[in-house]
């Protein structure tokens, strides 16, 4: 299958599930909507080999998670709406979500946790004892623990989304998340987050952080 192909197969199946295996309207256009949200010109990070990154981290910490199926449909949306230049991402993404879902045949109350777990990745803090939200958030920040060649290439199309800033002002403000980010007790909630990438993760952003303020 192609990339795309294997995307829809992976959509339909976290929709099935949602829907407790019951029918519902036909899952493929949905998917053919997301997949053209995350391809939109405007991204060169969050594009849908985000997606599908995030889709696996989150296959491999389900075991964690008290809802895996609605963490995956949480992925899907977490960033289907996003604009570099704007700030409210997050609640928009979660809005189409409360549509979405609700027109493709998903119970309200998987629907609002799904959004519940969309608006969580505004500020990545889930709560103790929130599973699906932890699964989530160590996913989406699980590229912080790659590798350095992988977690550069990262950075770089981080800066590209942000081409109309200008340098000094750029430096500025990831310099500030970056510290922000360093400043947390801990980046990872899930076990296997907090053990294997919670080092690598710090080590990264330091390292960056120096690179933009040496």
């Amino acid at each position: 299958m192609t990339d795309a192909s294997a995307l829809r197969a992976r959509w339909q199946d976290a929709l099935a599930g949602a829907r407790g295996r019951t029918p519902g309207p036909d899952p493929l256009p949905y998917a053919d909507n997301l997949l053209e949200r995350w391809a939109e010109p405007q991204r060169r990070y969050h594009t849908t080999a985000h997606l599908a990154q995030v889709l696996d981290h989150v296959d491999s910490l389900a075991g964690h998670a008290a809802d895996p199926d609605l963490v995956r449909l949480a992925a899907w949306f977490h960033d289907a709406v996003y604009r570099p230049d704007r700030s409210e991402n997050e609640e928009r993404s979660a809005a189409l979500a409360e549509r979405a879902l609700t027109e493709a045949g998903v119970p309200d109350a998987a629907t609002a946790e799904v959004a519940r777990l969309v608006r969580l990745t505004a500020g990545h803090d889930p709560a103790d004892g929130d599973t699906n939200g932890a699964v989530l958030c160590d996913a989406d920040l699980a590229v912080l623990a790659s590798a350095p060649k992988e977690y550069a290439a990262y950075a770089a199309q981080v800066r590209e989304e942000y081409g109309f800033v200008p340098d000094d002002v750029f430096r500025e403000g990831r310099a500030d998340v970056l510290r922000q980010l360093l400043g947390l007790p801990r980046l990872f909630r899930t076990p296997h987050g907090a053990e294997v990438w919670e080092p690598r993760a710090r080590q990264n952003l330091t390292t960056e952080l120096g690179l933009l303020t040496r």
